[in-house]
């Protein structure tokens, strides 16, 4: 119900925007959240934005890199990532809560696109 979009190779240093669409989801009523999960480590939590955006919340390792916004009338989420490192490449995943905490942990959110490559590298 969630496609994540955007996903490429790309140099150090460079940039990216994700896209997630959620044509099964009306995604005004969620928070919605970026994760990401590399080779043989767990799905770790990137950023999260309340419904009508006025609370953000970053990982520790993405803050002030990385920008989390959305479009209610267009039901899509973006993910800008900047300055962008090799331990950014991941598979990136799109996911949604209804809650009316921005909350970290995957468990949480009941939603899932089913994800799209970031690879860093030169």
């Amino acid at each position: 119900q969630l496609v994540e979009s955007g996903g490429d190779l790309v140099q150090p240093g460079g940039s990216l925007r994700l896209s997630c669409a959620a044509p099964g989801v009306t995604i005004s009523w969620y928070i919605m959240g970026w994760f990401r999960q590399a080779p043989g480590k767990e799905r770790e939590f990137v950023a999260g934005i309340s419904p009508s955006s006025d609370d953000v919340k970053y990982g520790y390792s993405v803050e002030g890199r990385f920008t989390i916004s959305r479009e209610n009338d267009k039901n899509i989420v973006y993910l800008e990532m900047n300055s962008l490192r090799p331990d950014d490449t991941a598979v990136y995943y799109c996911a949604a809560d209804q809650h009316y905490l921005i909350r970290t942990t995957p468990e949480h959110y009941k939603y899932w696109g089913q994800g799209t490559q970031v690879t860093v590298s030169s």
